[in-house]
């Protein structure tokens, strides 16, 4: 018989007790370790799995299995071989401290027989992220660190992403704007443009003049960075950079305001889905489906006969959808 380890919150301790252990996950089944001789190395799993969202404090089950039981073992995110729990033990004892981030995997339910113990453990043994870990600067880019959970906005002050920030504050902004308008920086007024598009409101009334800037990249990152904003006086701006004469402009300005929520963009989307050019047609159908309103859906009527057959193929996707 091999015995393996199986961390779950200890509110879960009575039913595991009462019932085993239900397979979960859309593999349907239930993660395991082997109980080795090294208590860390057996507990490594314990502060990852920790830190997640849910009930506090955790407790291991001893869970034993026939050494012929059909598993699953291998680095976690990674291909894992299909192997009896007998030799999933012998690999993984094999390994050593190799093994840190190794896991086992049963592909059903522990019965309750199967379980043998539920006991308390002490709450600091293993690593957290990754193994080694420790010591190595953590990824602050918005995919590894999601705003608004505990410490991201003190991880992300301190150790600012170069592309997703924080934004630098509104005064470093507006001089680093000065700064590239006196020097006729076109990268410069770019590069903070797209840090403006990072915050939920800015100086709309500064950066009105740059609407008619000869340049339409800087029109068109101007687009980008107003439509998150919930500056009054927002919805002005987006509406004369929507006539402008560059299709690219037009374009960037219906795929800007998608998904945002006011009436007068609701308004500018389905005028954008009458646009002589069929890109900025095309540009604005995902906005119209999500905008949902009277308006939008008449438009969306009139782009499924549109003459550009790229326009018709989106509203039919979208409209599916």
């Amino acid at each position: 018989m091999a015995t393996f380890v199986h961390l779950t919150p200890a509110a879960c301790a009575a039913n595991i007790r009462r019932s085993g252990i239900k397979a979960r996950g859309e593999r349907r089944g239930v993660h395991l370790f082997p109980v080795l001789a090294s208590y860390a190395l057996t507990h490594q799993w314990l502060r990852e799995l920790a830190r997640r969202q849910g009930p506090r404090g955790m407790v291991a089950v001893h869970v034993r299995l026939p050494d012929g039981e059909p598993v699953a073992v291998g680095r976690y995110g990674r291909s894992q071989d299909e192997v009896t729990a007998a030799e999933a033990v012998r690999r993984i004892r094999e390994l050593g401290d190799g093994a840190l981030g190794w896991e086992v995997f049963l592909p059903r339910a522990v019965a309750r027989g199967e379980v043998r113990q539920v006991r308390a453990v002490r709450q600091v043994a293993g690593w957290r992220y990754f193994p080694g870990a420790h010591g190595v600067a953590p990824c602050v880019c918005t995919g590894c660190v999601q705003p608004g959970t505990y410490g991201s906005r003190r991880l992300r002050e301190r150790r600012p992403h170069p592309v997703d920030g924080p934004a630098p504050a509104s005064r470093v902004l507006l001089a680093r704007l000065e700064r590239a308008e006196g020097r006729s920086d076109t990268a410069g007024l770019l590069d903070t443009l797209r840090w403006y598009g990072l915050r939920r409101r800015g100086p709309v009334e500064r950066l009105a003049p740059l609407a008619v800037h000869p340049d339409a990249g800087v029109r068109r990152e101007l687009a980008r960075a107003v439509a998150g904003w919930s500056t009054p006086g927002a919805d002005g701006l987006l509406r004369e950079l929507a006539r402008d004469s560059v299709t690219e402009v037009r374009q960037t300005v219906a795929e800007a305001i998608a998904y945002r929520r006011t009436e007068a963009s609701a308004a500018l989307l389905a005028a954008l889905g009458q646009d002589p050019s069929p890109a900025v047609r095309d540009a604005a159908v995902d906005g119209l489906v999500a905008c949902g309103t009277p308006e939008a859906e008449a438009v969306l009527a009139l782009l499924a006969h549109d003459p550009s057959a790229s326009v018709r193929a989106t509203v039919a996707l979208l409209t599916e959808e």
